[in-house]
């Protein structure tokens, strides 16, 4: 069952009204962090889950729990409004402050102190993985491989399925991913939903902006690349396969792709190249 799980974790979604200001990406859902990624800014939201082996180089702050795996280094304060879980050789640069209970295991290192208003037990806490695979088996009564997969996709939705419902997704981030001042990269495919704000340069597999959002950067996708209506992308927009653009969309620099798809109301303010073809989509 845990392969499903792993699974879960290979994609990259970003829910509607994400926020990454100059030193933290917020969001009002959970975010749920894979393992080794190296995240150059702070996490605040509802829940937070971290694999192991990651690196968060600013502060979080989770209106819910917080849950760090083995062996992870956070570079900054950590503050949870429910409970938090801390794994083997964590290591918290920061202060600790948790208002509900704390488990900790063997190893951890907080730098500057922490401060716990309910229990506090010393032992290690159970893998993220396996942590969500008894939550979901608790919660909803799911025993077999194939039923949690059927979950998973009907909740997160993929890509085969644009009727899931990405409002309700948490913020994902897949296993080894690069989040940097300068670079969003992720290892596979990235859907950003609408109203977002991102700082950076966007790198996936192939990438879809919901409506109404604006990157301060580029798109480069390895495959397709779809914009949504009314948003704006302050750079490059390049795919190595087709690239939609929609209706009201503004692209502040060029366009590079194997062919493209322009609404006719969009904005392209660069040059545009696609080898394979141009088609204007026409308003209804």
């Amino acid at each position: 069952m845990e392969s499903g799980v792993s699974d879960w974790l290979m994609q990259c979604s970003l829910p509607d009204n994400t926020d990454l200001q100059e030193h933290t990406l917020k969001t009002e859902r959970c975010i749920v962090i894979g393992d080794r990624c190296k995240i150059d800014y702070g996490l605040q939201g509802d829940d937070i889950i971290i694999c192991e082996f990651c690196t968060i180089n600013g502060n979080i702050l989770a209106e819910g729990d917080v849950r760090v795996d083995n062996f992870c280094e956070i570079r900054g304060d950590v503050v949870s409004r429910q409970d938090a879980y801390l794994g083997e050789g964590v290591t918290i640069q920061g202060r600790l402050i948790v208002s509900g209970d704390l488990d900790i295991g063997d190893n951890v290192i907080i730098e500057k102190g922490f401060e716990a208003k309910g229990w506090i037990s010393i032992r290690n806490p159970m893998p993220v993985v396996a942590y969500i695979v008894l939550y979901l088996v608790a919660l909803l009564g799911i025993e077999k491989e194939e039923e949690l997969n059927k979950f998973m996709k009907e909740l997160f939705g993929d890509d085969d399925n644009d009727d899931g419902p990405i409002d309700e997704a948490p913020l994902m981030i897949p296993t080894s991913s690069v989040l940097t001042m300068e670079k969003f990269s992720v290892p596979g495919a990235m859907t950003i939903g609408t109203r977002c704000r991102l700082h950076g340069n966007v790198r996936a597999d192939s990438i879809q902006v919901m409506e109404e959002t604006t990157i301060f950067g580029s798109l480069k996708a390895k495959d397709c690349v779809t914009i949504c209506d009314r948003t704006a992308v302050h750079g490059d927009v390049t795919g190595g396969g087709a690239v939609q653009i929609g209706a009201g969309v503004h692209i502040l620099g060029d366009v590079r792709c194997g062919s493209l798809i322009l609404h006719e109301n969009a904005r392209v303010d660069g040059t545009i190249k696609a080898p394979e073809g141009v088609r204007i989509e026409r308003a209804a």
